[in-house]
């Protein structure tokens, strides 16, 4: 494999996807890489949740604004940390299933690897069937880079000229 040229991070507001960010921002810099981010809008979900009578219409469309606000956070939050290192970051926010949406950005950007934070341990063959980021990362047509060790990625970030 060579080196990549674009690499996806995706950021989903938990501490694990910041940390993957962080190390797509030192592999991108290294690599000279352009580095784009991707925050879903999981409507699936929000979807599922009406169905079962969890939300009421109403309230899903508060919810649904909720995330929203929550991925501009989440995504101003990766380009302040990818600025201060002297980097640019493509964000972009999309509603939709995960796992697909992720696809396609892969696909309509070329990008050679995807970042992910580590994934939550499968707590049943439910969650494994459930969970969007497996999902993706068996399904996306480039390499997949799973980060662990948030101290070490810590490290490199600050290190990160």
């Amino acid at each position: 494999m060579s080196n990549p040229k674009k690499i996806l991070v995706y950021v989903d507001g938990t501490e694990e996807s910041v940390i993957a960010s962080q190390y797509a921002i030192c592999l991108a810099s290294f690599f000279g890489a352009e580095l784009f981010a991707l925050y879903v809008v999981n409507t699936r979900a929000i979807e599922e949740l009406l169905k079962a009578k969890i939300f009421l219409k109403d309230e899903q469309v508060e919810y649904e604004h909720d995330m929203e606000s929550d991925a501009q956070k989440y995504l101003n939050h990766v380009d302040k940390l990818a600025t201060k290192k002297g980097l640019t970051v493509s964000t972009q926010s999309r509603k939709g299933n995960i796992h697909k949406e992720i696809i396609d950005a892969i696909k309509n950007h070329d990008i050679d690897l995807l970042v992910l934070g580590e994934l939550s341990r499968i707590k049943s063959r439910r969650d494994e069937l459930y969970d969007e980021r497996e999902h993706a990362m068996r399904s996306v047509p480039c390499s997949v880079l799973i980060v662990k060790d948030e101290d070490k990625v810590w490290d490199m970030y600050d290190s990160l000229a």
